[in-house]
């Protein structure tokens, strides 16, 4: 009998090692459908570990942001943002973005976020000049200069985040948003995920490799 329970028990302990191991391996992002390494290392430029790659222009990025604060809950991590500059609408955009960070020295905040996608998302019939408003009154309400507004200092301080995020897109070769990267190492590839879930478990899987 004695023999007998040992076999058991020996047997259950087997299979709940490979039940564990099957659900690790089910668990585990796959490279090349969940994240991809970057072509190359951008670790120096001490991008926050998790770094959210954007545009203004982008209405899936506008979505994204709205879930932004729930992947910082469960990966315990602030998130950083890059604004691609890969067109031109791009660029326009990126200069607005960045006219809100150089001034607040951090990522703005949800309500500056919203309001720069609104003004830059608004209906293709909006005027030049009521776009324009729009811009002006949402700086103005976080009693922030208009970009319209910058000096000759603030524009060329402008100029240089502005080259340094075209630079960051360019080494990165990324060239679809939204996306994140990854400890300056990985780019996480959100076509790969069903729900906000799942992508969390890529960052946070992906935060734990060298």
């Amino acid at each position: 009998m004695k023999t007998s329970a040992f076999r058991l028990i020996t047997l259950l302990f087997s299979l709940i090692a490979i039940i564990s191991c099957s659900d690790n391996a089910e668990t585990h992002p796959t490279e090349g459908v969940h994240y991809k390494e970057l072509p190359v290392s951008l670790t120096s430029y001490q991008l926050a570990p998790i770094t959210e790659v954007f545009s203004l222009t982008c209405g899936h990025c506008r979505t994204m942001e709205s879930m932004i604060p729930e992947l910082e809950k469960i990966t315990g991590e602030r998130f950083g943002k890059l604004h691609v500059t890969f067109n031109q609408g791009a660029q326009i955009s990126a200069m607005l973005y960045y006219s809100a960070v150089m001034q607040l020295e951090e990522v703005p905040n949800s309500s500056i976020m919203e309001g720069l996608f609104a003004a830059i998302q608004a209906p293709i019939e909006t005027t030049p000049d009521a776009r324009k408003a729009a811009i002006d009154k949402i700086f103005h309400q976080h009693q922030l200069i208009s970009p319209y507004d910058l000096n000759e200092a603030q524009q060329n301080q402008l100029m240089e985040m502005i080259t340094l995020a075209s630079e960051i897109s360019q080494k990165s070769q990324i060239n679809a948003v939204p996306t994140f990267i990854i400890k300056g190492k990985y780019q996480l590839l959100t076509s790969g995920h069903d729900d906000i879930n799942s992508i969390a478990t890529t960052m946070r899987y992906l935060l734990k490799q060298p």
